[in-house]
């Protein structure tokens, strides 16, 4: 393996372990479910980018052939990411809409604006009707 393969293979290596160390560190000490999220799914996941970068180099450098299940698990993990995040962060939202979350620090229905129209945001766009007729109990309109 040459040189500058070396190289460009530590280089990676070592920005995607310092992109995962700032992930996990912002997941262990961020404040809020909201401000956690950006952790593993950019950090982390530019980290593991990274890492699987240098492995895609690193075998065809070597005298191996080249692989693309490197390539395919990047691609998995950058669809992945930001869909999952999505999801939590709606959660998250829904939770602290309807006074479920024990430890509320976001404060989400006080901060979030108005979207133009005079209309609901999506996330919560019928989700009263539905809560409604799951539960046959009624709901108080004030708490949303």
């Amino acid at each position: 393996m040459n040189l500058f393969a070396e190289i460009v293979i530590s280089l990676l290596l070592v920005v995607g372990g310092a992109f995962a160390l700032i992930g996990s560190w912002g997941l262990a000490k961020l404040p809020s479910v909201m401000t956690r999220l950006h952790g593993p799914t950019k950090a982390t996941t530019l980290g593991v980018g990274a890492c699987l970068i240098a492995s895609m180099i690193y075998f065809p450098a070597r005298g191996g052939d080249f692989s693309a299940h490197e390539l395919l698990i990047a691609l998995f993990l950058f669809l992945t990411a930001p869909v999952s995040a999505n999801m939590i962060a709606k959660a998250h939202i829904h939770r602290q809409g309807r006074g479920i979350d024990a430890n509320p620090s976001d404060d989400i229905l006080d901060s979030l604006p108005s979207p133009p129209g005079g209309s609901d945001w999506a996330t919560f766009g019928g989700a009263d009707e539905r809560f409604d007729s799951a539960s046959r109990d009624p709901v108080d309109k004030t708490q949303a």
